[in-house]
């Protein structure tokens, strides 16, 4: 095969040449006896003119389907100037064949594999035949991005002294995370592995051993519910650092980000990238991962309503716990009862019994059931401090602290999305807003449980005069743990680690109150890793579909991934997961039950 050119790079420079292309058949068209084929491969399509002259070639031409595989030997000419096709780069010319190779005739495609067209189709259908759907140019390019930015990130942590190393992937079971697959153990009658969930553990290890600086693309598996931004079997950009603190972090990796997307897209990201707390995110945007491209924020107005007429308010804000957030939606007063009944509804799928609202008219007069119980210091309290306009939409929640945040945060997204229908907002998929989201909470306490669990891990250290609370008031302790949040994706996550066998045996032991047998069972060599020298370090971890998704302004991480599974954790191409043969688990010392769908319900 003597392939001269792709088929994007013939122009009038080459008129007159001889060239050689290969690929496949985009559109076929007859006309009267001459026949113009698009031939296309992965870096564009380049127009094939098939004349009557030769009639054994255009025998064999009359054989070529659409998605055949063809290689054409021919002279470029240029196209009169009328037949310019200005939408293609290789527009002011085409290929007249000379000789033509069939190596593949192809079968009618189950769907088209225009991106438009392809985009409507069942999804289930796609992923089927996820060898075509790779084909289109929208997921060509969705991969190439992908590689450059794998390259890009390669190419930058190398230049700061990075080793890739690669970890484990049969791990052991640590139930405390998520859930976990399981690989039985053949030569381990009983036993079994777990696939990591990350590599968390051993690259703490790299640090005892001294590598100081460790990354690596790393393939991870959780055995968890499916939805647009997970799947079973994901890859993230896994990084750990020694002898560092959180601002050497911020710098590191802000530098990471500015090489990706500078390489991959040819954008400058600005840094620093702004800062803020985990508790200012939610009092301000109900959501510890804001989309802050448009404002939409809340005001407190708890103290404000502690002594109003208005009962609801009165009693939420002298509850020790409550809070009343108020939100201004600016030109959405004249919005359905359909729409008001949307947001409503969205309201109470996170907990609200309601959603108490004013409506400003045009004339300025505010229309609410509740505002006939609003003192005039309280209506000049919201009018100050939201500066409310005619037109403007007022928003509340009222319920405890942290679902009162959860309730409007949910409710300010699908106004948004409000906004935008009425083109009254723009959210451009090419504005990058970087934000850090750090000072989480070290410890959250599980109700049902009736203990402290680890908000992140139980690996990150808390911040240094947050230590002392660990033996009075552990939920009020912070974590030295960080976000990176991209237009309300959360893409990154990580933490300042616990370096001291001492205190992380007493956050295991005391604070999150592990059994001593099962922390040692689990965690036992870490431990003693730590007593022969471990240096401060931490880590973190980039989810890289979800950042390619961003990049490429994909609707799903499903889109950049060459071979996803369904939300049912399915392969439909391979048809994975499928029955195991009686040997199989005979050798595995496995043995599957039917189970009684009534009786585990109960």
């Amino acid at each position: 095969m003597k392939r001269t050119h792709t088929c994007n790079a013939l122009r009038r420079d080459q008129v007159g040449q001889e060239v050689t292309l290969v690929g496949w058949v985009d559109v076929r068209r007859d006309h009267g006896g001459i026949q113009f084929i698009d031939l296309r491969d992965r870096e564009g399509i380049t127009q094939i003119l098939f004349t009557n002259e030769d009639a054994e070639l255009s025998q064999q031409a009359d054989r070529i389907r659409p998605e055949s595989v063809i290689e054409v030997t021919g002279t470029v000419r240029a196209r009169g100037e009328s037949e310019v096709n200005a939408k293609l780069p290789t527009g002011e010319i085409e290929v007249v064949a000379r000789q033509l190779t069939i190596h593949n005739v192809a079968e009618t495609p189950p769907f088209p594999l225009d991106d438009d067209k392809a985009n409507k189709v069942n999804e289930d259908l796609r992923l089927q035949y996820r060898f075509l759907d790779l084909r289109r140019p929208n997921m060509y390019r969705n991969l190439r991005v992908r590689s450059k930015a794998a390259k890009a990130m390669r190419d930058y942590l190398d230049s700061q002294e990075f080793l890739e190393i690669e970890t484990p992937s049969l791990f052991k079971s640590t139930p405390e995370g998520a859930r976990e697959f399981l690989v039985p153990s053949r030569l381990n009658p009983g036993k079994f592995y777990a696939l990591n969930q990350s590599p968390q553990q051993y690259k703490q290890m790299l640090m005892v051993a001294g590598v100081e600086r460790y990354y690596q693309l790393a393939r991870c598996f959780r055995d968890e519910d499916l939805r647009a931004d997970r799947q079973p079997e994901f890859t993230q950009i896994d990084i750990e650092m020694s002898f560092i603190d959180r601002e050497d972090m911020y710098a590191t990796m802000e530098g990471l980000m500015k090489r990706i997307w500078k390489d991959v897209l040819g954008v400058d990201l600005q840094t620093p990238f702004p800062r803020m707390s985990y508790f200012e995110a939610m009092n301000r945007y109900g959501v510890d991962k804001p989309d802050t491209r448009f404002g939409l924020t809340f005001e407190d107005f708890t103290e404000a309503f502690k002594n109003s007429s208005f009962k609801v308010f009165k009693t939420i804000a002298n509850s020790g716990d409550g809070a009343i957030k108020a939100m201004k939606v600016p030109e959405l007063a004249d919005l359905t009862q359909g729409e008001h009944r949307d947001l409503e509804n969205t309201a109470k799928n996170f907990g609200a019994k309601g959603l108490a609202f004013i409506r400003i008219d045009e004339s300025g007069e505010w229309k609410s059931p509740i505002v006939k119980f609003f003192s005039d210091e309280e209506k000049a309290a919201l009018q100050e401090r939201l500066d409310i306009q005619p037109g403007d939409l007022v928003l509340f929640s009222a319920a405890e602290w942290e679902r009162a945040c959860t309730i409007l945060g949910r409710v300010r997204l699908e106004c948004a999305k409000l906004l935008v229908k009425r083109e009254k907002l723009e959210l451009s998929a090419s504005q990058y807003n970087f934000l850090w989201v750090i000072e989480f909470p070290l410890m959250l306490h599980d109700e049902e449980q009736g203990r402290y669990v680890a908000a992140h891990h139980p690996f990150t250290a808390p911040v240094p005069e947050d230590v002392e609370l660990l033996d009075s008031d552990p939920k009020a302790v912070r974590g030295q743990h960080y976000d990176l949040v991209l237009n309300g994706w959360e893409i990154g996550g990580g933490s300042i680690r616990i370096h001291q066998p001492e205190l992380q045996k007493k956050v295991f032991e005391d604070v999150l109150q592990i059994p001593k047998d099962v922390v040692q069972e689990r965690f036992g060599y870490m431990l003693n890793a730590f007593r022969y020298g471990a240096p401060p370090h931490g880590g973190i971890a980039f989810g890289f579909d979800r950042m390619i998704t961003l990049m490429t302004g994909a609707t799903s991480i499903r889109e950049v991934i060459a071979f996803p599974k369904t939300q049912k954790g399915q392969d439909l191409m391979a048809d994975a997961p499928t029955t195991a043969t009686p040997r199989q688990l005979r050798d595995l010392h496995i043995e599957t039950v039917e189970l009684d769908e009534e009786a585990d319900a109960e």
